[in-house]
């Protein structure tokens, strides 16, 4: 664990975090993209769980790993980067207004509840209503489509939640803390590199991106607690990847069963197709 009394520990942070940059950048330009659109055309349940496999276990080792080693080379800086962030202004005004005001703070939180509730109810309406989930971004490729791969919807929203959270919530905020000395610019930046890093998304899921960054942000740090955020982000890709798949488009049960259900949900008569053929685009 560096001290960040040691004369060295700026220097070898900075190489750590030019190197985690260099590598993250480089994966979302070169391989994130690439990746993602030979994904996209593939039909196979099969070939589809394999690229779930292999992001799942590259994703906990990459930001699961890189996670645990930035923690453990730069512990002593989380409480210093904490305090900074409490004596900025808006944190101050935040807390006072929590404090003092406790009919908006319980507005506030019943408004949140609301929003969690009312968030995906009004999106499987709206799914229902539509012959496409609708999303922000280009993600519904990545909607499970049959039993088989529900399971690893759930998987990869856990994941994300914590191994996304640790690296872009905690660990990378406090390795940029450590090389800058400002908790601004650790904050704001690790919430816009969240956001570019879903590059493979489109314009519209960068910037979706970054919105929820920020909110996932601002729950960390007001509650200041990372087990928090971590259910949250956790929640929010369990509803794009297990709640409307199974809701809308019933993608849990037998291939006959989804067909009427995907009929009903657009309003359309099933009818028949060619041998080895989908009524589904989505499967």
């Amino acid at each position: 664990m560096l001290s960040p009394s040691q004369p060295l520990s700026p220097a070898v942070l900075v190489v750590v975090l030019v190197a985690l940059l260099l590598g993250l950048i480089l994966r979302t330009l070169r391989k994130d993209r690439r990746e993602y659109g030979r994904f996209k055309r593939l039909r196979s349940t099969a070939r589809r769980q394999k690229f779930f496999a292999k992001w799942l276990r590259e994703s906990f080792l990459l930001f699961g790993g890189a996670s645990l080693v930035i923690l453990a080379l730069a512990w002593q800086y989380v409480p210093l980067m904490l305090g900074d962030i409490e004596r900025l202004p808006a944190m101050q005004w935040l807390r006072q207004l929590m404090v003092d005001g406790a009919g908006v703070t319980t507005a506030i939180i019943w408004g949140g509840g609301a929003i969690l509730l009312l968030g995906p109810a009004i999106a499987i309406w709206a799914a229902r209503h539509s012959d496409e989930v609708p999303s922000i971004g280009d993600i519904a490729a990545l909607l499970p489509r049959n039993r088989q791969e529900l399971g690893w919807g759930a998987a990869m929203s856990v994941n994300a939640g914590i191994v996304e959270e640790l690296m872009f919530r905690l660990a990378l905020p406090t390795l940029v803390y450590a090389v800058s000395g400002n908790a601004v610019i650790a904050v704001v930046g690790s919430v816009l590199l969240f956001g570019l890093l879903h590059l493979y998304q489109g314009v519209p899921g960068i910037v979706g991106s970054i919105a929820i960054g920020a909110l996932l942000m601002a729950l960390f740090l007001v509650s200041g607690s990372i087990l928090l955020a971590i259910v949250a982000h956790a929640l929010i890709d369990l509803r794009s990847l297990v709640l409307i798949p199974v809701v809308v488009y019933e993608v849990h049960k037998p291939k006959g069963q989804r067909r009427a259900a995907l009929a009903q949900a657009t309003g359309t008569a099933p009818t028949a197709t060619p041998a080895g053929t989908s009524p589904d685009p989505r499967r």
